[in-house]
């Protein structure tokens, strides 16, 4: 059994997509980020940088507990564990850890500066503008390449197609028109949110 500890965020859920989607049973145990619970020491023994996810597989690699962060590492463990999600073919693999990585951390942490200045008391509007205008790029080089290929790596869905998802559901939620006019984003967005994993 699986203990994830997570909240709400485009991390957490890229977290809690992977166990679902890959069908290892876990429990969830939710982190409420507003009352600092990822800043006890309970916590913080778990994950010293004191950042969600966090799981803890009681039955690990060769029977023994195993505690990990980075929710794009868990993406990568929750794969191998079950054996899905995870091109086997060396050139499908590459592609699909390139894109994992370009979701992971070009699209998630530009959206998350987006989002704090944004909503600072006074926020810079050169500055809110100039990151939402990357954002919304990145989206339309995802728009292009999704125009080429049904998922994130190719004809398959992926772990790159998870981690996408988990941002994508973050900004669609908090600033619909960055993904606005992007139909292959639509398209792809429309199969992966009526997975019912997701």
């Amino acid at each position: 059994m699986i203990d994830l500890y997570a909240a709400a965020t485009s991390n957490g859920i890229r977290a809690r997509v992977a166990l679902e989607e890959c069908g290892l049973p876990y429990t969830l145990r939710p982190v409420d980020l507003a009352k600092a619970e990822h800043k006890t020491p309970q916590f913080l023994a778990m994950n010293p940088n004191g950042q969600i996810p966090v799981i803890m597989d009681h039955d690990g690699p060769g029977g023994r507990p195993l505690t990990l962060s980075q929710s794009t590492a868990i993406l990568v463990y929750c794969a191998e564990k079950s054996g899905k999600f995870l091109p086997k073919d060396a050139a499908v693999r590459a592609a699909t850890l390139q894109a994992l990585m370009s979701a992971s951390t070009d699209v998630t942490p530009l959206f998350g500066a987006f989002f704090l200045v944004r909503n600072a008391k006074e926020p810079h509007a050169p500055t809110v503008q100039l990151l939402k205008d990357r954002v919304r790029g990145m989206f339309q080089v995802w728009d292009a390449s999704l125009a080429k290929s049904r998922y994130c790596a190719g004809d398959e869905v992926t772990i790159a197609d998870f981690s996408l998802y988990a941002g994508f559901a973050r900004i669609k939620g908090a600033a619909p028109d960055i993904v606005e006019g992007l139909p292959n984003v639509a398209r792809w967005a429309e199969a992966m949110g009526a997975r019912p994993a997701i």
